[in-house]
């Protein structure tokens, strides 16, 4: 099993690029990078209600878990 990060996703479908995303939410641009590529390790709340907040979505839309899938 294992999680799965939509970032990439979330962003075409509100057609925001990830620098916007990053001045929106005051996270550098490689932080966002580290979290959509999903090599990120944890995520804090707060910066996922930011994200949430910027893109107008649910944690849910950002974050997936799949079954079956090994990192």
């Amino acid at each position: 099993m294992a999680i799965v990060i939509n970032l990439d996703l979330m962003l075409a479908r509100r057609k925001m690029t990830l620098s916007e995303l990053a001045e929106r939410v005051d996270i550098s641009i490689v932080n966002l990078s580290v979290l959509k590529t999903g090599k990120a390790r944890a995520v804090r709340f707060s910066t996922l209600d930011a994200i949430c907040e910027a893109l107008d979505c649910q944690p849910g839309d950002i974050i997936e878990h799949r079954k079956g899938i090994s990192l």
